[in-house]
């Protein structure tokens, strides 16, 4: 692991006590007691507990910064330059069904930028840390984009929110017109997990719609620091509006993702 700088070393510190809750309510996954806030997209006790312990050590750390959060919205800061971006458990369906492919996602925005991320995965044990300017890492490992150059070699990631009716018609178009192009398409179900792994270079590209800015703020992050590209839907940067999309990639997959995505019509 890299030398962390004040800021990150204190979202990693939040990430790693919020964690040890997650862990312990993973193994008892049985026993939650889960209420449904609308389809596929669920809230647990352990979103909730996860969150506070997250607000309160972030909060007591940074007083005055600013909070994005997934589940209690928007708390403004005294000091307005800065704010956290924070999704307790990105891949709650996959938590509630005993399936160890979730993640507790923190960034941190500074003046409209964004120069801090941490993603964690507490069944794999897999710690992404990342800082503008300083590169990325996986627990002691630096991280880099794949170096595959061509759509038909690639393994592409995405997901489908189910909230977002108006978007379905789109996204299935745009998954039957690139299927042929590519290697693969994999759905895994937490888009946080699915920009770390692009930063990792286990995949290639990534492309969704409908998310929010405590989904993507730490993974943009990663794959910034990891040589990535990443932009929304229209090649422009406003990933953490929920409205334009997100496109990520390689240097040599994410313009080409782009045009093939951009290409596509409903």
């Amino acid at each position: 692991m890299p030398v962390l700088s004040a800021n990150l070393n204190v979202m990693v510190t939040a990430v790693r006590k919020a964690a040890r809750q997650i862990r312990r309510d993973f193994n008892e996954v049985e026993q939650l007691q889960v209420s449904r806030k609308g389809q596929a997209d669920f809230v647990t006790q352990a979103d909730r507990a996860a969150e506070k312990v997250l607000h309160d050590e972030l909060g007591k750390a940074r007083p005055d910064y600013g909070f994005v959060l997934e589940e209690s919205g928007v708390i403004a800061g005294k000091d307005k330059d800065h704010r956290f971006h924070i999704d307790p458990i990105d891949g709650t369906t996959n938590f509630i069904h005993g399936i160890p492919h979730f993640s507790i996602s923190v960034g941190l925005e500074r003046d409209g930028t964004l120069i801090a991320g941490v993603i964690y995965n507490p069944a794999s044990d897999e710690l992404y840390v990342a800082e503008r300017g300083k590169g990325a890492f996986m627990n002691d490992k630096r991280l880099r984009v794949s170096g595959r150059r061509e759509m038909s070699d690639s393994l592409l990631a995405t997901g489908l929110n189910l909230k977002e009716e108006g978007r379905k018609e789109l996204f299935f178009a745009q998954f039957a017109a690139l299927t042929p192009q590519v290697g693969g398409i994999r759905r895994a179900g937490s888009a946080a997990l699915d920009l770390a792994y692009v930063a990792q270079g286990r995949y290639d590209g990534f492309w969704e719609h409908g998310l929010s800015s405590w989904d993507v703020a730490a993974g943009i992050v990663m794959v910034r620091e990891a040589g990535g590209q990443v932009t929304d839907t229209n090649g422009g940067n406003e990933m953490l509006s929920g409205k334009a999309g997100i496109v990520a990639g390689n240097q040599e997959i994410q313009p080409q993702l782009l045009r093939a995505l951009k290409a596509v019509r409903v």
